[in-house]
């Protein structure tokens, strides 16, 4: 059997001499490339690309900003996240640096393994090559997946977290290895510390077993013992957790109150499509229906019935719509090995452009509203063309772009102005001066760009900001943005607006920012902590 670099025989030193030993074997690469394997690993490799071709657009996003912050202060827990995301930053800015493309170079290749595993999932479920390349391609065509593989966030590591479980699932059941329940522990418990929603998705699976013949799957211990590796890879964030009083809970109380936007039921399902891609979805609900009711999908009927749960308790809870989308990747594996099935016996080769191209064409139309490819007066034109420049998932928003892009947008000019304010402090202000913000974007976006401008590090009261405290920071001399006048009052008695920060791509809240220089303190501001308290 020919093999790339020459057959199984030895090679004499006669052989090398002539250079037979590194003849290569180009008709063997072509046909691997054309396996079902080689497809599927040429897509994901184009995924990356095209992430690395987009990935440096607009600016950094307002939760990059704060991630990277929170790798300046590694801890097994913050107030409004899991702590590996900061665990990444903090590498990421070590071995890349700080560029946006090194910030955003981990989930771009992310999404192109989530691809392959969308395509070993299919061929896991019986997909042959059409089926394996189909569930690739909508892997990587689906909007929200553009959009997740482009930004350095939580999110841009779930869907390949979730896909990875499932497909060590379903090889432990079907070829009756139950040992692989340990490397499903494993990958879980990681996806608890990388987001905590990868307990909704385990709960999902664990109902969804019990309420299917792959029950028996309970009774062998290496499915408690994965379960135990999971909650040991979770118990250092769960103590944190109990240690400083569970913030995040109360974090998510006040999200879910305040700040997420309410979706009817119907709502909440109608747009999984549109997430998906509208050509797309499809593919994702004929891999629901395929899970639920086809016999030889039986033993992974759990899957479906896991997306059901999930289904049911993002929609009782008020999560955010995206808060499901890391399951597509199961699903459109699933739909696409059945519309393989489907249409095996249509006459001709017609059919597979006919179901490929309108997927890979809505992509394409949704790519600008998704990631950074269009210049950005081009992009708020385009995002009115298509009526969503007012898409949001947070109640306070009006801006000319999409929220996804309106929030990469103004963070170097407050730091700017900042900046020009404390210039023109005198000397002894200057030295002593600290910059209080309100929000946690804001905070970070000092911290990152400030050093550049030879400004201190901010002090700020929100989220993980109010656990760090306001240090040693003197409130003798404030430049203060972002924060209620009210609350300053309170804290200052000399409070003065000495400048504005304007940026007219950037959300609302973050343009025509009034700047106030602050003095005569009432307090100080370790006794001033739990008024300027606040979550966003």
């Amino acid at each position: 059997m020919s093999r790339i670099g020459g057959d199984a025989r030895s090679t004499s030193l006669a052989d090398v001499a002539r250079g037979e030993h590194f003849a290569f074997d180009w008709e063997s690469v072509r046909e691997w490339v054309a396996s079902d394997r080689g497809l599927v690993l040429t897509l994901s490799v184009l995924t990356c690309l095209v992430h690395f071709l987009f990935n440096g657009g607009y600016g950094y996003f307002r939760d990059e900003l704060y991630f990277a912050a929170c790798g300046e202060h590694l801890d097994w827990g913050y107030v409004d996240q899991a702590p590996l995301i900061a665990l990444i930053a903090r590498l990421t800015r070590h071995l890349l640096g700080d560029s946006l493309f090194a910030l955003r170079f981990f989930p771009a290749l992310a999404s192109g393994v989530t691809v392959w595993v969308g395509g070993a999932i299919a061929r896991e479920l019986g997909g042959r090559t059409f089926g394996q390349v189909l569930a690739g391609i909508c892997v990587f065509a689906a909007p929200i997946y553009l959009t997740f593989g482009n930004l350095f966030t939580m999110n841009a590591f779930e869907p390949l977290l979730w896909g990875l479980c499932a497909l060590v699932a379903i090889r432990a059941i079907r070829l009756g290895r139950p040992r692989l329940w340990l490397a499903f522990g494993l990958i879980a418990g990681l996806g608890i510390e990388n987001k905590h929603s990868m307990i909704f998705f385990g709960s999902g699976i664990v109902l969804g077993l019990a309420m299917t013949e792959a029950r028996s799957e309970f009774r062998s211990v290496w499915f408690w013992f994965g379960g135990a590796l999971s909650f040991l890879v979770f118990l250092p964030n769960l103590l944190w957790q109990a240690i400083h009083g569970w913030p995040t809970l109360e974090f998510l109380r006040y999200r879910q109150v305040a700040e997420n936007v309410s979706v009817s039921a119907f709502t909440f399902i109608a747009e999984q499509g549109l997430l998906a891609g509208p050509f797309a979805a499809p593919v994702a609900v004929a891999g629901l229906a395929f899970l639920l009711f086809s016999r030889e999908q039986r033993p992974y009927c759990f899957l479906a019935w896991g997306y059901l749960t999930v289904l049911t308790e993002m929609i009782v809870l008020g999560g955010k719509i995206y808060y499901l989308a890391p399951y597509d990747v199961i699903l459109f594996a699933a739909g696409a090995v059945w519309v393989e099935r489907a249409v095996a016996r249509t006459q001709g080769a017609w059919w597979r452009p006919a179901i490929l191209t309108p997927i890979v064409v809505s992509a394409a139309v949704a790519a600008p509203l998704a990631m950074p490819v269009l210049p950005v007066d081009a992009a708020a034109r385009y995002a009115r063309f298509w009526g969503v420049q007012n898409v949001h998932v947070e109640v306070q928003f009006g801006g000319e772009l999409p929220q996804l892009f309106a929030d990469m947008f103004g963070w170097e000019d407050q730091v700017a102005t900042a900046a020009a304010v404390l210039q023109r402090l005198p000397m002894q202000d200057r030295e002593r001066a600290t910059l209080l913000v309100g929000a946690y974007g804001e905070a970070a976006a000092l911290d990152f760009f400030g050093a550049r401008y030879g400004l201190p590090k901010a002090v700020c009261a929100e989220n993980s900001y109010y656990l760090w405290g306001p240090r040693d920071a003197s409130n003798e001399v404030v430049i203060s943005y972002g924060i209620n006048l009210l609350k300053l009052g309170q804290v200052f008695a000399d409070i003065r607006p000495v400048d504005v920060i304007r940026s007219p791509y950037a959300m609302p809240d973050n343009s025509n920012l009034p700047v106030y220089l602050c003095r005569k303190p009432r307090m100080s501001l370790r006794e001033a902590w739990s008024i300027l308290h606040s979550f966003g």
